[in-house]
């Protein structure tokens, strides 16, 4: 079954872990110095904060999956879908190891779409493919903005 992934850049890591606790009546899942994740069954969400790179606001939606039959049949409707897909393959972010594909939608907002296959002790950082420019570009892990249309 899969689950929609939600991942907001927050200025107070503590404070938004207080305000998110209490709306979802749940303590975090994962809790590191820098993010937050909590892996909620009411609604069914990967909901992830993260004190990083990014400016306050949604990071990135994404759909995670619990199987690779899952993961094929979600990087088949990237396939069709009309923009193009950023095959990131295995990786490691977010504290964990994964295996993901990224795509941007019509207004620019990022989607990934992965299967978690293992827990890590690091936040990670990938090395992304630009399918547009077919040039490799060193960037911090969930944020593939190298790829996004228009991006250098």
């Amino acid at each position: 079954m899969k689950r929609l992934h939600v991942h907001v850049s927050v200025k107070d890591l503590d404070a938004s872990i207080r305000f998110y606790s209490h709306l979802f009546a749940s303590v975090p899942s994962v809790r590191k110095d820098d993010y937050a994740k909590w892996m909620l069954d009411d609604p069914r969400v990967n909901f992830a904060i993260s004190q990083r790179d990014g400016k306050p606001g949604v990071q990135h939606l994404g759909i995670q999956v619990e199987d690779r039959g899952e993961l094929a049949e979600v990087y088949e409707r990237l396939q069709r879908s009309e923009g193009p897909v950023i095959e990131e393959g295995e990786t490691t972010c977010c504290y964990a190891h994964s295996e993901k594909s990224w795509i941007d939608d019509p207004q620019g907002v990022q989607w990934e779409t992965f299967l978690t296959t293992g827990e890590s002790t690091e936040y990670g950082s990938d090395e992304i493919r630009s399918v547009q420019e077919k040039r490799q570009f060193d960037a911090p892990c969930c944020a593939p903005t190298c790829c996004a249309p228009g991006a250098a």
